[in-house]
């Protein structure tokens, strides 16, 4: 180390894990570690207009430009595969200090706008494609690995409510424009109006990840004793979520089986939760509700789908990670049906009660998993482990836009929900088989990394 340099110790506890501890964030980047919840945050708000917010403008973009529902449905759903498929480029880069958090969110940033900037420009589908979808889910995917693996190496020590906070962003962010685009949006000022979301989208993320800083590997904020975790002294959090045993590598991560589990689970709630985002305003309208009606129940869902968010993220501190992703998946199974009947039965207070939940359940599971991959395989390497796992979302987002206005078309709105009713009660079941890597009674460690770590399991 440097002369002024921090100085610091290593610990290692009785896995043999190693943690960095005496450094503190002043140390590191000149601030407190809140800096690094509040501006992921603001970061967050500032991308969800992207995928909260499109159900909302879709019906002037294919009036003025004659696209189909199918059009802009793959629109979506090739825009969820960019901005899934990035993040564990993007993370592997960051981890071998070839792209800083920094060039990432400016990057993202840049890619963004060009998004916005692209579909308030022109009514070509390809180059919508081009601009919207793979640029723009480019850049919003950047972004948002970024920002929520950027909680979890910062707040070891409490990582679900925070990620959870942070990841809220994402959803009830996109409130304002959801109104906007469905009151105000019409062909005389949609160009003005989405070339000036391109432009919020461009400076705030800019602004926000100019100061973004990782810590340094093995980091641990030095006034919680990492070899209390487990125990009765290590605090609630770090009780029932213990830290990973050990720093998986993504190979190591996938080897135990948990990793691919996951991204199985994820594949599946991922595209049911796309589904209702990008469906749930089209319903309402079919199923004869006014325009306000259609538009406060994606008001509802974007808001309860952030605020949740930081809920479960806070429970999950308190009863467990897994616990509480299996219930979360439970109610996002049963809101299908409920959304399917009190449409189909056209009773708006039980519509706006199950839009109500399917805001809940569809968005609370994407902190839980965020915040369960550090919590099986380390922070080191978080950027490329969760990068994987988020990846699900390249199947699902097909599933959730594309797929899913085919199977509208053939079946209806009554067959859709009821497929996907029942697969998000598959994903429930599935995770009950999540065991963290290296406990006892978990034999996965073992396939993963061999006899090293057999004293450990």
């Amino acid at each position: 180390m440097g002369k002024g340099a921090a100085t610091y110790e290593e610990l290692t506890d009785e896995n043999g894990r190693t943690y960095r501890v005496g450094e503190s964030p002043h140390d590191i980047m000149g601030h407190s570690r809140a800096w690094m919840v509040w501006l992921p945050w603001l970061a967050m708000i500032a991308v969800s207009v992207f995928e909260y917010g499109w159900g909302a403008v879709v019906d002037t973009l294919q009036g003025n430009y004659g696209w189909s529902l199918t059009d802009v449905f793959w629109l979506a759903s090739v825009w969820a595969i960019f901005q899934a498929g990035v993040a564990f480029p993007a993370g592997r880069l960051r981890e071998r200090n070839k792209f800083s958090a920094r060039s990432a969110m400016l990057a993202g940033a840049v890619c963004s706008g060009i998004g916005y900037f692209t579909i308030a420009n022109s009514g070509n589908l390809l180059l919508a494609f081009l601009g919207y979808s793979v640029l723009g889910g480019v850049g919003a995917g950047m972004v948002y690995a970024t920002c929520i693996n950027m909680v979890g190496k910062w707040f070891p020590d409490r990582r679900g409510g925070l990620t959870g906070f942070v990841n809220g962003g994402f959803a009830y962010g996109s409130v304002p424009f959801i109104y906007i685009f469905s009151a105000l949006l019409h062909p005389g000022n949609y160009s003005a109006i989405l070339n000036l979301v391109g432009l919020y989208m461009l400076v705030l993320v800019a602004a926000c990840g100019f100061f973004f800083k990782d810590p340094p590997k093995n980091w641990w904020p030095a006034e919680v004793d990492p070899r209390q975790a487990g125990k009765p002294k290590g605090g609630r959090s770090l009780v029932v979520n213990p830290p990973a045993v050990r720093q998986f590598t993504p190979m190591e991560a996938i080897r135990t089986r948990m990793l691919p589990l996951m991204w199985v689970c994820l594949v599946i709630i991922g595209g049911v939760s796309l589904f209702g985002i990008n469906f749930q305003v089209p319903f309402a309208q079919e199923s004869g509700f006014g325009p306000f009606i259609a538009a406060s129940s994606a008001g509802v869902l974007s808001i309860v789908n952030g605020t949740g968010r930081a809920l479960v993220g806070w429970v999950s501190d308190r009863i467990g990670r897994r616990q509480t992703l299996t219930w979360v998946l439970v109610i996002a199974a049963v809101a299908q049906f409920g959304v399917l009947w009190s449409g189909n039965t056209h009773n708006t207070p039980v519509f706006m009660f199950f839009a109500f939940l399917t805001g809940f359940g569809g968005g609370a599971f994407y902190p839980l998993f965020a915040s369960l991959v550090p919590d099986y395989f380390g922070e080191n390497y978080n950027a490329s482990n969760y990068g994987l796992v988020y990846s699900a979302k390249l199947v699902g987002g097909v599933g959730g836009g594309g797929v899913a206005a085919g199977v509208v078309s053939a079946w209806g709105y009554t067959g859709a929900y009821i497929l996907a009713g029942c697969i998000a009660l598959l994903s429930a079941l599935l995770t009950l088989f999540l065991r963290q890597p290296g406990r006892p009674g978990t034999a996965s460690t073992q396939q993963a990394v061999g006899p090293a770590l057999g004293s450990t399991a």
